[in-house]
């Protein structure tokens, strides 16, 4: 179990259901080894970050200390990997039987999410990657 170390979680600031569940992480034991970045933030750079700014927007993504980039539900596995409370829900996340039914999940969630009650949008509008298409081909 991996446990070392900071872990960057990037998350969508402007998702109501997103950010109760960063809000819930962050009163973890624990959650001091992760830093929280809102990717809808103006002061946001992907580039800085080592994100694509396309793809951040569509799914998670983690970063964890050696710089490993995580997407989608090998994000919240580095997420919930340092968060003691979690730690059977990454080792149960990571089995191989179940694990296609959490990605399928996963990537059904990523779809309807631009669709989730949002807040103020004010903190996009800057952004010139908030809900749009990548020009790139996209598995979503």
């Amino acid at each position: 179990m991996q446990s070392r170390g900071v872990v960057t979680v990037f998350y969508d600031g402007l998702c109501v259901l997103c950010s109760r569940e960063i809000d819930h992480y962050r009163n973890q034991m624990g959650a001091d080894a992760l830093r929280f970045v809102d990717i809808t933030n103006v002061q946001f750079d992907a580039q800085r970050e080592g994100v694509d700014p396309f793809l951040v927007h569509k799914v998670m993504h983690a970063k964890t200390a050696d710089g490993q980039l995580r997407t989608e539900v090998d994000a919240f596995i580095a997420i919930w990997e340092q968060l003691p409370r979690y730690h059977f829900a990454a080792r149960l996340a990571s089995h191989a039987w179940l694990r296609p039914i959490l990605d399928l999940g996963y990537q059904g969630f990523a779809r309807i999410r631009p669709w989730l009650p949002r807040r103020d949008r004010k903190g996009c509008e800057q952004s010139p990657y908030c809900e749009t298409k990548s020009p790139r081909t996209s598995p979503l």
